[in-house]
């Protein structure tokens, strides 16, 4: 059982995919968060000249690099590791929320964690987000959800997650952020975003988690012989 969860930036595809991992006891695998993780390598490597990257050098490294997840027995929660290093709280900042785009669509990049993550689903039931699992990494997925809300919703959201953490931003910052990483997510040259023809497409401006969490159980639950 493979179940994608593809859609724009902050429209909930992780916390709604975490839930439903849960209930139906599937692995969830946050691909978000692996592109994330070779972001924050790059920029704590000195790999980032304002929106280029030193390509050759971050190719040369990325096969030394090794993510995984982790259950927190403090936090209740999956944590994303690099190199034996939990980079959980890292990685969620604006800093790389700012470069993750660019660095996703990045041909090598993509190659590299797409056949992780293809090991990663085939060891069993899963439920996994990203921007291409339907279209790319799983198109035969037994079930594809997309996930769409307006720009300004979804800034709304991450402002407000940002400022509960204690981070210093602006609603116009994360704003501009949210529709940047549209624009690029949707015209890379590699895997863009794109709904694929068989996902059921959610728009969840005004839903809240728990009719999506519903929705979208009832949906697997109508294909799926094992939850």
């Amino acid at each position: 059982m493979v179940v994608a969860v593809d859609g724009y930036s902050s429209t909930g595809k992780s916390t709604v995919a975490k839930l439903i991992a849960k209930e139906l006891g599937l692995v969830y695998i946050d691909t978000g968060a692996m592109y994330r993780a070779v972001t924050y390598f790059a920029l704590k490597s000195g790999l980032f000249n304002g929106d280029k990257v030193d390509e050759a050098s971050l190719q040369r490294a990325l096969p030394t690099l090794k993510i995984h997840f982790e259950h927190s027995g403090e936090s209740g929660k999956s944590e994303t590791w690099l190199n034996n290093e939990s980079v959980e709280s890292e990685i969620r900042g604006m800093e790389v929320s700012n470069g993750v785009s660019v660095i996703a669509s990045i041909p090598f990049v993509r190659r590299f964690l797409v056949e992780q993550q293809q090991r990663m689903g085939n060891e069993g039931n899963v439920i996994m987000d990203g921007r291409d699992i339907g279209t790319v990494v799983f198109p035969n997925a037994d079930v594809k959800f997309f996930m769409t809300a307006s720009p300004q919703v979804r800034a709304k959201r991450r402002y407000d997650e940002l400022i509960a953490k204690g981070d210093s931003v602006t609603y116009e910052e994360v704003e501009k952020n949210v529709i940047t990483r549209d624009y690029i997510d949707s015209h890379r040259s590699v895997s863009p975003l794109v709904q694929a023809e068989d996902a059921i497409v959610i728009d969840n401006g005004d839903m809240t988690i728990e009719q999506e969490v519903a929705f979208m159980v009832s949906v697997i639950k109508e294909h799926c012989d094992v939850c």
